[in-house]
């Protein structure tokens, strides 16, 4: 069964948010602060998903979602953000978190995104040995790892997914629509915003100088494209 963090500190909205996800049949374990949280990941180093809340007691998400990406690059981590703060989002993903959801939200939305997250961050088993080496960049795609002049860069799944997507189209623009779509899936409902933001995060891991990006460059009012 899969397993899920959730950290909430409200009772009744965990107690929500646990009850569906066990209906959906997700095996959950629960959380009420950040400290809880840490404990958890260590009893439980199982746990493939974090729902993380940002307002806690004590620490708050932010620092337990930068806290756990720092410790596990591969574990999907999604924010539940206050609908009227768009800084929450951009922070949290900023911060590692590969997606949020906005309070209020309906059973079947976090369930879906949870799903979608287990997807992408899901390594499959049949997958052949490879490399795909582009200038500094060599992408291993059974370990799914990214060097960059022989020197390891941490990268999420999704970074992963959205390296390998841009290291298998070459010098080709991506509508962040299409980046969207192939990186997050079809089925994804989530704002564009999304892809800018871990674009940005990105830019930060593997460029030489982030704020005049040379691998990742912007295609003006359109999306992105891999050059180098």
């Amino acid at each position: 069964m899969k397993k899920i963090l959730v950290l909430e500190d409200e009772v009744s909205i965990r107690s929500f948010v646990v009850i569906n996800l066990n209906r959906a049949g997700y095996d959950v374990v629960e959380a009420g602060t950040g400290e809880e949280a840490f404990e958890q990941l260590r009893l439980n180093p199982d746990i493939k998903v974090a729902i993380l809340d940002i307002m806690l007691p004590g620490i708050d998400g932010f620092e337990v979602c930068r806290k756990i990406r720092t410790n596990d690059p591969h574990i999907g981590i999604i924010m539940l953000t206050a609908r009227t703060q768009e800084m929450d989002k951009v922070t949290g993903l900023m911060t590692g978190a590969d997606d949020y959801v906005t309070k209020p939200f309906s059973p079947a939305e976090l369930t879906a995104r949870i799903d979608a997250l287990f997807r992408r961050t899901s390594t499959p088993a049949n997958i052949e040995a490879g490399e795909i080496v582009q200038g500094p960049f060599r992408l291993n795609t059974k370990n799914r790892t990214l060097e960059k002049n022989g020197t390891r860069i941490k990268l999420t799944q999704v970074e992963y997914s959205i390296v390998k997507m841009f290291m298998d189209n070459p010098g080709e623009a991506l509508s962040r629509e299409d980046i969207l779509n192939r990186v997050w899936g079809r089925d994804y409902f989530g704002e564009l915003k999304i892809a800018d933001v871990n674009i940005r995060r990105l830019r930060i891991k593997i460029e030489d100088d982030p704020t005049n990006p040379s691998y990742i460059t912007t295609v003006w009012g359109y999306g992105y494209k891999w050059g180098l």
